[in-house]
């Protein structure tokens, strides 16, 4: 009876065991054992952020160094590689401890774990050990040690709400999992014991606890012969950083991440449900120096002027930007609003806002890359004069009649481009623009950088005012070909893509002509004399020779400034909008100011991230190649001008051209920073070295012999006085 009840024992076990691995499958992943995160990284490999509820990041074993690996097994199952997947004695041991009621013992193999981990769940049943027993045996027959063991790294548990061991170490040292220790991976190992009682920087109380278990996982290491002796004496407990939340998208990260899914997205790198999917490491263009420049840019000349409960418009105020690197599209810099989780609309990408008188050099490439002529047959330069008269009558054009009104109705009289572009005058601008062909310049521009369905791009003499509603990141795209001598290289946020190892194929970088070097650079050469001493004069502030536009919307409702250096490309606007109903909203009197215009808080964000983001960098000035007579000369009615043997575009005039060294070309030293000047004095009295600033236009110019003497007009400051009102400063852009 008793030989007949073990033989029959004996049957039972092998018939059950027979019958339970036939009808036990391997079940699909469960679904937290594949979510990941999506890591977005700066340039330098800095983390930026992670989007995704589970903080995990799926890693090659490859990656995981020798020494690590060795740690996890010491702690968890040295004989893992020589053994069977399952452990019966172990199983049954703790299936006893839980029917008893004595409490929940381990004793599983790592195969069994990562079976636990990845296909079943954690409850403690003892279904799911039976489950967990056969699969374990049928996953040992179809799965290699290794990928079995790679998948228990990126599944354990570390806490920190770290799942895998790349998210661990950066949860407890903020580094890759290559560039941990032997120290440090001996003591992420002993966390898979039990994960909250071992941190000991959340728990001081239990580091002798720890300490112990760390020392057991480095004694094993050392018995097993995977450390030297040595080694394991000059090990140091390396005490973990303090626990940090998982870096969400506050600020500016939520911009950035929703950015550069646009871009991966819309470029056809990934899918969107790839995306949702997770496990992408994501290396941005963004430089982390450049960012927090920007931010706080923004923070000194905006937020921190803000008064949201004493002056309602305050609330409406918000503000976008971008920096790019003109020569290779790379976006540098991105400011998206306030904060990502206040606002969720990225101000640098959104295509609402009219861009203004910012649109104007686009007129002014087109004159001249298309050989233009005005109505009277003379060909377009810089230095063509204009009727800019208030609301002038548009000549030749077969639409309805055009007659727009310049800022603050303005009659100005005949005057070159050039001063038509540092003033911005309308009625220059609608004229230039029909004596070029609408529908050239609208080419010129989308040439230039502005996408083809820009709302409000149309071929019409308004063009030329800037009621197209482009976005920040565009208009950077459009002056950064300014900016390259007229090559155009399409914006991109992304260096690299990985998941589990391997990179995906990126868009290659594309570089085309858009408009002549010569229409570019003679752009340019007029640009800066906007900076110089038109109605941007507060970007010299930024310390590096440089060329901008400002514009404004209709009825005040967003305020640009558009500018670059040689290297350095970078559009800002500073919007209304209200926080209740997402409407435009003009911001009359906000920052406590009469009118906002381009040349106000805009062009002091230019000039204070400029400055930030290139310092500790030799200064630049520009290498200008301009067609024979396309060089723009100063309007006589501003007066002499003193720039040591420069004219005010930063050229040589041709009797000081041989006399020194020629900064123009990047040879020799450097310019000199410009620094935001005073309101000038009379230009027969004025320094040699103080940047050209230009008067009112006066009815006559008096001769040289007799400037000294004669009566000057007053001159435009070039730089706001404190208490004077906006309008009375900077030529507004739009009526």
């Amino acid at each position: 009876m008793f030989l007949g009840g073990f033989l029959f024992a004996c049957l039972l076990l092998v018939g059950g065991f027979f019958i339970g691995y036939h009808l036990v499958d391997i079940p699909p992943a469960n679904a937290a054992a594949t979510a990941q995160s999506n890591v977005y990284l700066y340039s330098d490999g800095t983390q930026i952020a992670r989007d995704g509820s589970v903080n995990r990041e799926n890693v090659r074993l490859k990656r995981v160094p020798p020494h690590v690996q060795h740690a996890v097994l010491a702690a968890e199952d040295r004989d893992f590689y020589s053994a069977a997947a399952v452990d019966p004695e172990a199983m049954l041991r703790a299936a006893w401890n839980t029917l008893t009621g004595k409490g929940t013992q381990g004793g599983s193999t790592i195969t069994q774990q990562y079976v636990k981990n990845y296909y079943l769940g954690q409850e403690r049943t003892i279904t799911r050990k039976v489950k967990e027993f056969f699969i374990a045996i049928k996953l040992d027959r179809e799965k290699t040690k290794n990928d079995i063991f790679e998948g228990y790294l990126n599944t354990s548990y570390y806490g920190r709400n770290a799942y895998g061991i790349q998210a661990a170490a950066h949860a407890y040292y903020d580094k890759d999992v290559e560039d941990l220790d032997v120290a440090e991976g001996a003591y992420l190992a002993s966390l898979l014991n039990a994960p909250s009682a071992y941190d000991v920087a959340t728990h001081p109380q239990n580091r002798p606890r720890a300490i112990a278990r760390w020392v057991y996982v480095l004694d094993a290491m050392v018995k097993e012969r995977w450390l030297t002796p040595r080694a394991r004496a000059e090990a140091v407990f390396p005490t973990p950083l303090a626990a940090r939340s998982t870096i969400g998208l506050s600020g500016q990260r939520g911009y950035v991440i929703q950015a550069v899914q646009d871009y991966l997205t819309d470029h056809g790198v990934l899918h969107s449900k790839d995306l949702a999917r997770g496990g992408y490491r994501i290396t941005t263009t963004l430089q982390k120096r450049k960012q927090d420049a920007f931010i706080q840019a923004v923070e000194d000349q905006v937020m921190a002027r803000l008064d949201t409960t004493a002056n309602e418009t305050d609330r409406f105020v918000r503000v976008g930007g971008v920096s790019l690197d003109p020569a290779t599209g790379k976006v540098l810099a991105m400011y998206g609003g306030v904060d990502y989780t206040k606002q969720y609309v990225n101000n640098a990408t959104r295509r609402d806002y009219q861009v203004g008188s910012t649109f104007k050099p686009f007129v002014l490439a087109a004159a001249v890359h298309h050989g233009s002529r005005t109505q009277h047959g003379e060909r377009i330069t810089p230095n063509t004069t204009y009727d800019g008269t208030n609301e002038r009558h548009v000549e030749g054009w077969t639409g309805p009649a055009y007659n727009p009104k310049n800022e603050d109705d303005v009659s100005y009289g005949s005057i070159p481009v050039t001063t038509a572009t540092d003033k911005s005058v309308n009625a220059v601008y609608a004229q230039l623009a029909v004596d070029v062909g609408p529908a050239k310049v609208e080419q010129t521009a989308i040439n230039l950088g502005l996408p083809v369905d820009t709302p409000d791009l149309n071929p019409s003499p308004s063009i030329a005012l800037g009621p197209a509603t482009a976005s920040v990141l565009d208009m950077a795209q459009a002056y950064a070909t300014l900016a390259n001598h007229g090559k155009h290289s399409a914006y991109t946020l992304v260096e690299r893509v990985q998941r589990d190892g391997e990179d995906l194929e990126l868009p290659g970088a594309e570089t085309t002509q858009a408009i002549s070097r010569e229409a570019a650079d003679t752009t340019t050469a007029v640009l800066r004399g906007v900076i110089e001493g038109g109605t941007g004069t507060a970007a010299q502030a930024a310390g590096r020779p440089a060329a901008g536009k400002t514009g404004t919307a209709e009825d005040d409702k967003a305020a640009w400034f558009a500018g670059y250096t040689p290297n350095l490309t970078t559009v800002v606007a500073v919007m209304g909008q209200d926080p209740k109903t997402g409407g435009q909203k003009p911001l009359y009197g906000a920052l406590g100011l009469e009118r906002m215009n381009g040349g106000g808080a805009p062009a002091e964000i230019w000039a204070q991230y400029t400055r930030e983001a290139l310092a500790g960098t030799e200064a630049r000035d520009f290498d200008l190649r301009i067609a024979e007579g396309m060089e723009p000369r100063p309007d006589p009615s501003d007066g002499p001008d003193e720039r040591d043997g420069r004219d005010g575009f930063g050229r040589r005039t041709p009797d000081t051209e041989n006399a020194g060294p020629r900064h123009d070309r990047g040879a020799g030293a450097p310019a000199a920073p410009v620094a935001p000047a005073a309101p000038a004095a009379p230009a027969a009295a004025a320094p040699p070295a103080e940047p050209r600033v230009r008067s009112a236009p006066v009815a006559a110019a008096p001769s040289p012999e007799t400037a000294s003497q004669a009566p000057q007009a007053p001159q435009t400051p070039t730089a706001r006085e404190p208490g004077q009102p906006w309008d009375a400063w900077e030529a507004h852009d739009m009526s």
